[in-house]
């Protein structure tokens, strides 16, 4: 089949409720934000002119109905959205503090996200695509794990590039040991894997950090490992080298929700313009930049979908990480 997609992602996107103040009787209030980590990636892919792809499930409500003219809006293919005309769309209220770090509220039991089931799958979107995506939370529940798997084997049956962000959030799995059995299902599956330096912890239960990348990498067929590290910037792990890129320190974060999402984009974007097997030292070392430098300026707004950076102002953002370097 004809690849005239360049990413089709899979998996949730939501409603960030954020925090926007008090009211004149002293009651917070909050912003919709459109969100959902698989669609904020499209985001900015679609920002850097790729052709994309969402694959999911809403609510047949006010808010699935927001979120579909959102995303068609932002020019990310809604073609693989499903509506649920029983289970709601799936909020999320979103505390954060000062440094812009962020604590978590879903009202997700169920929702909409997670009730897709493998029949609903649009497999042609995926075999269409160059890179398939997805994360955790569409593996937090037997409905959504089969739906996934399905998604998975037909992106291997396709020829795509394989790509996986966990995105752990663990309040939304029964139990710590099931999120990280279906993380490292997910992590064997993959070709490219972006991953914090908190969930390497978790994932391979190793106290430093090289001891749980070497752990990954033992345990799965990962072309390249990125790690990273907030914003003291990222590392990429390809064949026996390990490459390091600074970030930059924002005065005034806003808003951390999407800096990672951001980053996955960036570098899916470079990925599909230089592919995995042949990549030079410098070819990673720019991809990082690019990619730090984006995530770099997504903090400074709030919410992630609608607040991706244009190409000129990550470029323009890539000579302040030159300094720090």
């Amino acid at each position: 089949m004809k690849k005239d997609l360049d990413v089709a992602a899979l998996g949730e996107v939501l409603i960030d409720f954020t925090t926007a103040g008090t009211s004149g009787q002293n009651h917070m209030l909050f912003e919709a934000n459109p969100g959902g980590a698989p669609c904020n990636v499209l985001a900015m892919l679609r920002k850097l002119d790729k052709h994309v792809a969402f694959i999911g499930k809403v609510g047949k409500d006010m808010f699935g109905d927001f979120l579909e003219n959102t995303i068609r809006s932002k020019g990310i293919l809604t073609d693989g959205l499903v509506k649920d005309n029983c289970i709601p769309t799936t909020l999320a209220f979103v505390h954060t503090a000062a440094d812009g770090e962020r604590e978590f509220s879903f009202y997700r039991n169920p929702g909409a996200d997670m009730m897709l089931g493998k029949e609903e799958v649009d497999g042609e979107l995926i075999k269409r695509s160059r890179i398939f995506h997805y994360g955790s939370l569409s593996m937090t529940h037997d409905k959504n794990y089969e739906a996934t798997q399905y998604a998975i084997q037909v992106a291997k049956d396709n020829g795509c590039l394989i790509s996986f962000d966990p995105n752990l959030r663990l309040s939304l799995w029964k139990t710590p040991e099931e999120a990280r059995k279906r993380i490292l299902y997910g992590m064997k599956q993959c070709d490219i894997m972006k991953i914090s330096e908190e969930e390497v912890a978790f994932v391979s239960e190793q106290e430093s950090l090289e001891k749980g990348v070497s752990f990954i990498r033992d345990n799965s067929d990962i072309k390249i490992l990125f790690v990273t590290l907030g914003n003291k910037g990222s590392i990429a792990y390809y064949k026996d080298e390990k490459i390091y890129c600074g970030g930059i320190h924002q005065e005034h974060v806003v808003d951390t929700t999407g800096a990672g999402d951001t980053f996955c984009g960036a570098v899916l974007s470079r990925i599909l313009e230089l592919g995995t097997d042949a990549l030079t030292e410098k070819d990673i070392r720019e991809m990082l930049l690019f990619a730090n430098a984006a995530a770099s300026i997504v903090v400074t707004r709030k919410g992630a979908l609608c607040s991706m950076p244009e190409l000129e102002e990550i470029r323009a953002a890539t000579s302040l990480i030159d300094k720090v370097l």
